[in-house]
């Protein structure tokens, strides 16, 4: 893998524009111990909610509507705690002690991932360098889809945005059964590497967490319920694909629209601008003023008060947004909130148009998946 220099941001003067913005969101808003609260309340609802919508499917799963329904139920329910409860632990947000909301983060455990992994990934690739090419892997995560303009295009990119509509409801399937996989044996492209060493146990752990969420979630079932096994795997499924979709909206509403910055650091590994300014470059938000797209989608919603807050609940980004959107514009900085269904359109947008900008130089040289 080749040796890539880790990006440098520019140093912030003394009258940055975020020391100040930081300032005020600590006298204004960080000292609601409301939110507080209400974060765990919902952490804890959200989790008593998936536990119930289980045992809904080991209680009245012989009827097949229920059946399904109770299965898809508790994937909706396991993408919201993920992006809500799980998310803010992950960061350290979730409660005051890091103990608590270390223990608080094995719930990705329950639901066959990896929490070790993830957090570095997301932390320390992510969040550091978004939109980063070479670096963030939450937007770089396979070859068939082509978003930073410096990637290599394929032919079939040009079918990118047909095609996607079908991969993205196979996000949950293929992180749990492809991408863990890749991230802890996988040599090429290997991003995670970059910056971590995996320790022997969380390899361990990785295949104890899968085997333990397939015990519980297809075995049991087969075992407890009347129902032949190929149905229930079928409730599973189709769990995980609609699961997906509710997961996806968060993922390509926040960085990947048609109008996404994708900095590029020189020779040296420089970017342009500082920390705090490059997250408000390319990072958006979407449904602010929707009180279920907030309940769902927690820090993603007002993402971009999430980048510059991370260590911060998602309960107080509503309150954070409007004095991010005074700094953006006394500042002459970008910010962006639009409705989910239009976040959407302009990410296949941009999919269409990154297919197909390409010369027949680039698909001679890169051929074809």
């Amino acid at each position: 893998m080749a040796n890539f220099k880790r990006p440098v941001y520019q140093k912030p003067g003394p009258d940055d524009f975020f020391k100040k913005m930081r300032r005020e969101v600590e006298e204004k808003v960080l000292n609601n111990d409301k939110l507080y609260r209400l974060n765990i309340a919902k952490a804890f609802g959200l989790l008593a909610l998936y536990v119930l919508f289980y045992c809904c499917i080991l209680l009245f799963g012989n009827n097949t509507p229920l059946l399904f329904f109770f299965y898809v139920m508790s994937g909706f329910v396991m993408i919201v705690l993920f992006i809500n409860a799980f998310h803010d632990a992950a960061h350290g947000a979730l409660f005051r002690k890091p103990k608590h909301n270390d223990l608080f983060t094995y719930v990705l455990e329950v639901f066959g991932s990896n929490r070790w992994l993830w957090i570095r990934r997301h932390i320390s690739l992510h969040h550091a360098y978004p939109n980063v090419q070479d670096w963030d892997v939450d937007i770089k995560q396979s070859d068939i889809v082509r978003i930073f303009p410096g990637s290599p295009l394929l032919k079939v990119h040009r079918y990118q945005h047909i095609y996607m509509w079908f991969i993205y409801p196979l996000y949950t399937l293929n992180w749990l059964f492809i991408r863990d996989f890749k991230d802890f044996f996988g040599e090429k492209d290997n991003y995670v590497k970059r910056v971590v060493t995996i320790p022997k146990n969380e390899v361990y752990k990785l295949f104890a967490a899968k085997m333990f969420n397939m015990f519980y979630m297809v075995v049991i079932p087969v075992l407890v319920l009347n129902q032949p096994w190929y149905r229930i795997l079928a409730a599973w499924l189709t769990m995980h694909l609609l699961a997906s979709i509710l997961g996806v909206i968060a993922l390509v509403s926040t960085h990947v629209d048609e109008d996404a910055q994708f900095p590029v650091s020189d020779e040296e590994g420089k970017l342009e601008n500082t920390w705090a300014a490059h997250q408000m470059i390319v990072t958006k938000d979407f449904s602010t003023g929707s009180a279920l797209a907030n309940f769902l989608f927690g820090g993603f919603t007002h993402h971009v008060a999430h980048h510059l807050f991370p260590a911060v609940g998602h309960t107080y980004y509503p309150y954070i947004t409007p004095i991010i959107k005074k700094y953006a514009e006394e500042n002459n900085l970008p910010y962006t909130s639009y409705p989910f269904y239009k976040a959407i359109n302009s990410h296949f947008r941009m999919l269409k148009n990154r297919g197909r900008l390409a010369n027949a130089e680039s698909i001679m040289m890169y051929g074809e998946i």
